[in-house]
């Protein structure tokens, strides 16, 4: 079985900064696209940012010169790093990654991990 494990969420003050990391595990024979996705209360899921393998990236305009997504293909892992963080940043993140399989491409999706932003 395929799985996304992220970890590193919690609570920060306002301002503050915190990491989060995702690793796929199982049986795969390449990952391509990864991304982060985030929820918060009564709002639908969205992009924060993706990483392609290559390495080109894409932001969400409200984490824009805040966030980096990065990854570390030998360990298939995906990072991000989140800086000057605001209360509107709450959310549960999700990892994404889509992973090449037996059958060709599969999305995949992590459990989610809670960052909270206090003021």
């Amino acid at each position: 079985q395929v799985q996304l494990v992220e970890s590193g969420g919690g609570l920060v003050q306002a301002g503050g900064s915190l990491g989060l990391s995702c690793a796929a595990s199982g049986s795969f024979f390449s990952i391509n696209r990864m991304g982060w996705y985030r929820q918060a209360p009564g709002e639908q899921r969205e992009l924060v940012a993706a990483i392609t393998s290559g390495g080109s990236t894409n932001y969400a305009e409200s984490v824009k010169g805040r966030f980096t997504i990065s990854r570390d293909n030998a360990k298939n892992t995906v990072y991000l790093q989140m800086n000057s963080l605001k209360p509107e940043d709450t959310a549960v993140y999700y990892c994404n990654a889509d992973l090449r399989i037996y059958r060709g491409l599969q999305e995949y999706w992590g459990k989610g991990t809670l960052v909270t932003v206090s003021s």
